[in-house]
């Protein structure tokens, strides 16, 4: 078939009209040479050929010329290459339902032998086309159309291409393009979790109201039910996101509707990352002389710990691998860390305080 023009573009042959557009949009937003001014060689060469696949494509020849603009982005001359590849267009076969050689696509600006040349414009003309500029990135100079040493002064995001261009240095004012739809900012809300369902894992479902478009562009309410996974070991601040859940107006893509997971307050546990931490409020006796602690834990089950050592203020009881679930991993669990709270006695009596020497002492 000779070139590939949508292997350069990166799309497949069913490509529609907007696909191309976009894959255009891309890829010459990403080598177009002002861009890549430590690598202007190599993006040249690949801003043209994106720039010909796009828009035409180049052939030899030796005698003569047909002028074609567009190749993928014509609708009468794609059916020629998709059957024919770059040799039918340079042999002038005429596009479907169309009657002399070439049809209604060609025109020839040259005599002799039927000889064809396939010649693209430049590709930055193809480029100040699509996006109302020669070059969004600075360094334009040149005359009077005042957008020398312009700047593009919002950027690029993903796909999406919006801004505008600063006022130039030649006069003129200022000149603002779209290239792309803009997206509403996300629409965030809180996911309220208890421990336990965190720790277990959950299914809960959000009825959301929403606005939509109908066919004729008016604007109707709809509900819907969401259903939202919650795995075990999710942490506070997870973020779990339905693209384009919000309400549709003319021009904007919808925002992403996003449920930021939040934890409710356990009255026994604390979470401190993968660990849980709970406190048991002991009296001195039970601190010098054992303690044991007894737990429900998060899944039901009933923790026995006896602690035969003597628990002096700062101390921690660690069980292993009875804390959280770990997110990448749930078969595995971070740890249960037991601290205690030891109430002191207010005062003493003389008997006591000398019982206490004579035992400790």
């Amino acid at each position: 078939m000779g070139v590939d023009y949508y292997k350069i573009l990166g799309v497949d042959k069913n490509a529609k009209d907007e696909d191309l557009k976009k894959a255009y949009r891309k890829l010459a937003m990403k080598w177009h040479p002002d861009k890549n001014p430590n690598n202007k060689k190599e993006a040249e060469a690949k801003f043209k050929q994106i720039s010909e696949a796009y828009d035409a494509g180049t052939l030899a020849a030796k005698k003569g010329k047909v002028l074609v603009f567009g190749v993928l982005s014509d609708p009468e001359k794609r059916p020629i290459y998709d059957q024919y590849g770059e040799e039918g267009l340079k042999a002038g076969v005429p596009p479907p339902d169309t009657g002399g050689p070439g049809g209604a696509s060609f025109f020839s600006s040259g005599g002799g032998p039927t000889s064809f040349r396939f010649s693209t414009r430049s590709p930055d003309d193809i480029f100040a086309e699509f996006f109302g500029s020669s070059s969004p990135f600075g360094g334009m100079g040149g005359g009077g159309s005042g957008m020398r040493g312009s700047r593009f002064s919002s950027g690029i995001f993903g796909d999406d291409i919006f801004g505008s261009f600063g006022e130039g240095g030649g006069g003129g004012g200022s000149m603002n393009f779209q290239g792309a739809p803009r997206k509403a900012p996300p629409i965030e809300n809180k996911l309220p979790c208890t421990l336990e369902e965190l720790y277990k894992g959950t299914t809960k479902k959000m009825k959301i109201s929403r606005e939509i478009l109908d066919a004729s562009g008016k604007t109707m309410t709809v509900e819907e039910i969401l259903t939202i996974e919650i795995k075990p070991g999710w942490k506070k601040g997870t973020k779990i996101t339905f693209p384009e859940k919000g309400n549709e107006q003319p021009g904007i893509i919808p925002a992403d509707l996003v449920f930021i997971i939040d934890e409710k307050p356990h009255k026994v546990f604390t979470r401190d990352g993968n660990d849980l931490v709970v406190t048991q409020k002991i009296s001195l006796v039970e601190a010098l002389t054992g303690y044991t602690v007894h737990l429900t834990t998060l899944d039901g089950r009933s923790l026995t710990i006896p602690i035969n050592n003597v628990i002096h203020p700062g101390y921690e009881e660690v069980v292993p691998r009875e804390g959280m679930p770990l997110p990448k991993d749930p078969s595995k669990k971070g740890n249960l860390r037991i601290k205690f709270d030891i109430k002191f006695p207010s005062r003493l009596t003389p008997e006591q305080k000398a019982g206490i020497k004579k035992l400790l002492g």
